[in-house]
C-alpha cells in the first residue's frame, strides 16, 4: 500500500504517514457514502443537527490538539490555527441549526389558471458530495463545504491537501467518533492522482478549492458527466483607501490582511489603491508597522515549497521593472520563509499586480480618484474579495466592485459571518459556500404540484372545450394587465 508522508514546512521533519489512496479506494469510499447517504437523509434535519452539534462539541473540546496539528503541517503560529478553528466551529454550528429554516419545503402560489393546484418547492440533497480542500486553511476552508453539505443531507468524501493530510484524517476520525456507523463522512488522503480519482468517481457534486488553472481542469472533468461543481479559486484582492479613511486603522488592518498566514490567504490583500491625498501618510504608517514583523515569528513559512518560486518570480519581475521596495528587497525570499515585502511604483501589468502572488507581499499604487481605484480594481481577471476604507463613501465604492465579497472599514470580515455567502466571480470561481446560499448549494430544487380539488373544466386534454379556450384567453388578458 502506497504511503503519503506529511512534513513540517518549518523544519522538514516528518509529522505523520497516511494512506496514499488509490482510485479503487476512492471509488470504494464513494460507494459506501452512496449507501450511507440514504439513511443520513432519512434521519431528517433533527437527527443530523444532533450529530453535527456533537461533532462541533468534540472539536471544541480538543482545540489545542488540532491547533497543534494545523500549526505543524502548515507552519502557521498556533494562535492563528486557533482562530481558524473558532471560525470553523461557528460555521458548523450555524449550518446544523439553520438547515431546517433554509431548506424546508416552501409553498408557492399556483396562479389563476391552476388555482386548484397546490405548488411547492423541495430542496433535495444531491447524494454524495466530493470535497477537495486546500492547505492554507486546512480546517476552515473545507469545512465550509463539508459542514453545509452534511447539514443539507448529503454524504461527503473529502480529499485534503497532500500537504495537510493529518488535519483531514483528524476530521474524519473525530466525526466517526460521534457517528461511528453513519458512513457519511469519508476521508481519502493522497496526492494529485487521488484528487483526479475523486473527480472521476460516482459523486453527485464536487466542491473544489485551489488554483484557477486546476479548477478549470476539475470543472472540465466533471462536465463530461454533468456533475455540478463549486469552485473557490484565488484572487488578487484590492484594498481601496479613500481620502477620508481612518489611515491608522486602515494601515494596521491591511497589513494583517496581506501578511497574516504568510500571505497564503485567497482573500488576503495583494494590492492597495490609495488616494494621493493620503498616500504618504498611509505608506509611512504601513511600512513602519510592517518593519516590526518577523518571518517565522508573526507568520510561518511557505507551506508549499514550490510557491516560493512563484513569489520570487513576482518579486524579481518587480525589481526588473524598476519598482521601489518600501520594505523587503529583491532577496526577500529566504527559504522556507519570505520576508515582509511592500512594493510601489509598479505598472499594473506587473506579475505582482496582475497575478496571484500568495505570499507576504503587497503592492501600493497612488490614485487621483476613487473612480481610478475602482477601475484598476476591476481590471483584474479575478473577482474574489476586496476591502474598502472610507468614512463616507464605503458603500458607494463597494457597490461598484466586480467581486463576490467586500469588507468596508475591515478586512476579510465576510469570512467569519456565517449568514453570508462566500465565493467570487470571473477567474475566482463560481458557486457559494456559507450562509443560506451555501446550504442550498448542496441541494437541487424539485417543484411539486398536485390538485387540491378538480375544476369543472379541464385544460390538459385533447378534449379541451371551446369554453376552456375562452377561459384561458380571458385569464391571459387579465394577467397581461
Amino acid at each position: 500500500m502506497s504511503t503519503l508522508i506529511s512534513y513540517s514546512p518549518r523544519t522538514g521533519e516528518e509529522i505523520g504517514r497516511y494512506i496514499d489512496s488509490s482510485a479503487e479506494q476512492v471509488q470504494e469510499a464513494v460507494a459506501r457514502a452512496q449507501i450511507g447517504a440514504k439513511h443520513w437523509q432519512a434521519i431528517g434535519f433533527g437527527g443530523r443537527k444532533a450529530i453535527l452539534k456533537q461533532w462541533a462539541a468534540l472539536i471544541g473540546s480538543r482545540m489545542d490538539e488540532i491547533a497543534e496539528l494545523i500549526a505543524a503541517e502548515t507552519g502557521k503560529p498556533k494562535s492563528d490555527a486557533m482562530l481558524e478553528i473558532s471560525l470553523t466551529l461557528s460555521h458548523l454550528s450555524w449550518a446544523a441549526k439553520k438547515a431546517p429554516r433554509y431548506l424546508g419545503t416552501s409553498r408557492r402560489a399556483p396562479g389563476i389558471l391552476l388555482a386548484n393546484m397546490s405548488a411547492k418547492v423541495e430542496h433535495v440533497p444531491y447524494g454524495v458530495v466530493g470535497v477537495i480542500g486546500p492547505w492554507n486553511y486546512p480546517i476552515f476552508t473545507p469545512m465550509g463545504s463539508i459542514a453545509y453539505a452534511l447539514a443539507a443531507g448529503n454524504a461527503v468524501v473529502f480529499k485534503p491537501s497532500e500537504f495537510t493530510p493529518g488535519v483531514g484524517h483528524w476530521l474524519g476520525e473525530t466525526f466517526n467518533q460521534v457517528a461511528p456507523n453513519a458512513n457519511v463522512f469519508f476521508v481519502v488522503t493522497g496526492g494529485a492522482e487521488t484528487g483526479v480519482a475523486l473527480t472521476h468517481s460516482a459523486i453527485n457534486k464536487l466542491a473544489f478549492t485551489g488554483s484557477t488553472a486546476t479548477a478549470k481542469k476539475v470543472a472540465a472533468a466533471c462536465a463530461t458527466r454533468m456533475i455540478p461543481v463549486v469552485l473557490e479559486c484565488g484572487g488578487t484582492d484590492p484594498a481601496i483607501i479613500d481620502a477620508d479613511a481612518d489611515i491608522a486603522r486602515a494601515a494596521e488592518n491591511v497589513l494583517w490582511g496581506a501578511m497574516s498566514n504568510a500571505g497564503q490567504t485567497c482573500i488576503g490583500m495583494e494590492r492597495v489603491y490609495v488616494h494621493e491625498a493620503v498616500a504618504d501618510q498611509f505608506i509611512a504608517q504601513i511600512v513602519a508597522m510592517g518593519s516590526e514583523l518577523k518571518a517565522g515569528v508573526n507568520y510561518g513559512p511557505a507551506t508549499m515549497p514550490s510557491q516560493l518560486k512563484v513569489i520570487d518570480a513576482h518579486i524579481q519581475d518587480a525589481a526588473q521593472r524598476g519598482a521601489t521596495f518600501l520594505l523587503g528587497s529583491a532577496s526577500s525570499v529566504q527559504p522556507p520563509f519570505v520576508e515582509p515585502t511592500i512594493i510601489t511604483d509598479l505598472a499594473e501589468e506587473s506579475l505582482a499586480i496582475s497575478e496571484e502572488t500568495f505570499g507576504p507581499t503587497l503592492t501600493i499604487t497612488r490614485v487621483a480618484s476613487m473612480a481610478d481605484a475602482i477601475a484598476k480594481s476591476n481590471a483584474s481577471k479575478y473577482g474574489l474579495g476586496a476591502s474598502v476604507w472610507s468614512k463616507r463613501n464605503g458603500q458607494t465604492i463597494a457597490s461598484q466592485l466586480e467581486c463576490g465579497m467586500v469588507s468596508i472599514n475591515s478586512v476579510i470580515a465576510f469570512a467569519g459571518v456565517s449568514t453570508l455567502p462566500f465565493g467570487g466571480t470571473k477567474d475566482s470561481g463560481y458557486g457559494r459556500i456559507h450562509g443560506p446560499e451555501g446550504l442550498r448549494e448542496f441541494t437541487y430544487m424539485r417543484s411539486v404540484v398536485g390538485p387540491i380539488f378538480n375544476l369543472p373544466i379541464t385544460f390538459t386534454t385533447f378534449k379541451r372545450s371551446a369554453f376552456a379556450d375562452k377561459v384561458v384567453k380571458n385569464a391571459s388578458k387579465f394577467l397581461a394587465r
